[in-house]
């Protein structure tokens, strides 16, 4: 059985790399663009993993985490968070925040697997 990830960024070249290199990795790929939609098609889809942008319109990175955390449904689901941001404190900062993991673009393929092979 395929494991589903869902992928949120609202940049859609960064999106389509990641569901290419998760679909040659065997998984099910559920891609939203912004926040609102990673938030209904979590519900939807009942993901294994969520790979979630924090820079996002709608709803950012961390809203989707807080709602995410907020449905009994889904509040054990591992949720990484993949960002531009890389600046020092941004990886803590999100972790504090309830992240499982914190992936930088540009994506690295190697850390991505290395990142996702934790949770699944």
């Amino acid at each position: 059985m395929s494991r589903r990830i869902l992928v949120a960024d609202d940049n859609t070249a960064s999106r389509e790399l990641i569901r290419e290199v998760l679909e040659m990795s065997g998984y099910d790929v559920v891609e939203a663009a912004d926040g609102h939609d990673a938030v209904s098609l979590t519900r939807a889809n009942a993901p294994d993993l969520v790979l979630v942008d924090i820079q996002m319109p709608r709803l950012d990175g961390y809203g989707v985490l807080r709602e995410l955390r907020a449905d009994p449904r889904l509040s054990n689901l591992h949720v990484v968070a993949l960002t531009a941001f890389a600046m020092q404190g941004d990886r803590e900062r999100a972790m504090g925040a309830g992240f499982d993991g914190y992936i930088t673009k540009p994506v690295d393929i190697a850390a991505l697997r290395q990142e996702i092979r934790k949770f699944l």
